[in-house]
């Protein structure tokens, strides 16, 4: 709900999104009236009155900086634009990455329970963003946007940090206990985060199809024929069964 109503703080113009990364996002623009460009220049983003990016994006984990973005921010609020960025994935990102405390004029940050926090059913996010802008969602949103179940789970969440530190550090084991898996098998990791993996094979298809009849899903993309993007198994029998598969590619 959250990324139309971000797009629409802009009055309708121009959008770019930095790609390739999420469809909806681009989508959720021009439901908001703006006319969409998806470019993997980030330069181009400058020129436009609204500007989306995914840090870290996904599937190739792409990282921008934070100076580069506040930057890019300042330059599209001096004209009365915005820079909406998604750190739906910045749990696993750098510490000085995000820009949650850097908001200013120009500058809406999105940030998600359903990733990191394996939360997805909740359906719950939030913008962070400064005051007027912060007013003008509440007004969008109503009295009633989220129930109070769900809130109360993301503050306890949020407010859990032995558990943040704690998930930080086994998936990042358990990503590169995925990168020996992928290595070994012969497929090229292209990018990612400590949550999913993206690799690059000739051979996608086929591999796509074996794991799909071996009971494990990998996301394929249209627009990069050559990518699959693995999420991290979870129980030690899914370990074993994504194991097995892959020794028989």
């Amino acid at each position: 709900m959250l990324l139309p109503l971000a797009a629409a703080l802009v009055p309708a113009g121009r959008a770019a999104v930095l790609g390739p990364t999420y469809s909806e996002h681009a989508r959720a623009a021009m439901l908001a009236g703006h006319t969409v460009l998806e470019t993997s220049d980030i330069a181009r983003l400058a020129d436009a009155d609204l500007a989306v990016v995914v840090n870290p994006n996904n599937p190739d984990g792409r990282l921008i900086p934070a100076e580069t973005l506040c930057s890019l921010a300042g330059a599209l609020a001096s004209r009365g634009g915005a820079l909406v960025v998604d750190e739906a994935f910045m749990e696993v990102g750098p510490a000085d990455a995000s820009l949650a405390g850097r908001v200013g004029e120009g500058l809406i940050v999105l940030r998600s329970f359903g990733k990191f926090f394996g939360l997805a059913g909740l359906r719950l996010g939030f913008a962070i963003a400064v005051p007027e802008q912060t007013a003008r969602l509440r007004a969008q949103l109503g009295p009633w946007p989220v129930a109070g179940p769900a809130i109360a789970i993301g503050s306890l969440a949020l407010a859990d940090t032995a558990w943040i530190e704690t998930t930080r550090r086994v998936v990042t084991a358990a990503a590169q206990r995925l990168d020996g898996l992928l290595i070994g098998a012969g497929l090229e990791i292209a990018g990612g985060t400590t949550l999913y993996r993206l690799v690059r094979t000739s051979r996608s298809a086929f591999v796509f199809e074996h794991l799909g009849r071996a009971g494990i899903v990998v996301r394929r993309f249209m627009h990069a024929p050559t990518w699959l993007r693995f999420g991290l198994p979870g129980p030690e029998w899914a370990w074993e069964r994504l194991t097995v598969a892959l020794g028989e590619l």
